[in-house]
């Protein structure tokens, strides 16, 4: 199983990291800017996508919500391949409703994300 994380706060990425590999998990990609991890997603075969993509919402520079519109050239192939969920501290309503509604979005986290996060994830996608 693979998960990919775009988170811009480095200690959230070091958290998730550790979370993650206590499940047995050892490839886990990270992106601490959101433009290398659209174009990095880009441009790889959909066979490659990560079984789990964790993304946070607010960045700079371009938002969770950009990278989902980047993404949206692959994005029926690549939902098929990968579980995109969105990870964020934003306690803003909208943000959870548009999460909902949004064909790409499996899920709505907040963080901190918990080892109990973590097995659901894995459970759902193994599942």
């Amino acid at each position: 199983m693979k998960f990919c994380i775009v988170d811009d706060d480095p200690i959230s990425i070091f958290l998730t990291q550790h979370l993650i590999a206590a499940e047995g998990i050892s490839t886990i990609e990270t992106f601490q800017f959101a433009e290398e991890a659209v174009n990095s997603l880009l441009h790889r075969p959909c066979t490659e996508a990560p079984d789990v993509l964790l993304l946070d919402l607010n960045m700079p520079v371009m938002s969770g919500w950009e990278v989902m519109e980047a993404l949206k050239p692959i994005g029926e192939e690549y939902h098929k391949r990968c579980k995109i969920y969105i990870l964020t501290s934003s306690l803003d309503v909208s943000d959870s409703a548009k999460a909902e509604d949004h064909p790409l979005v499996s899920g709505f986290i907040y963080k901190p994300i918990t080892e109990e996060d973590i097995k659901v994830l894995i459970a759902d996608k193994v599942g």
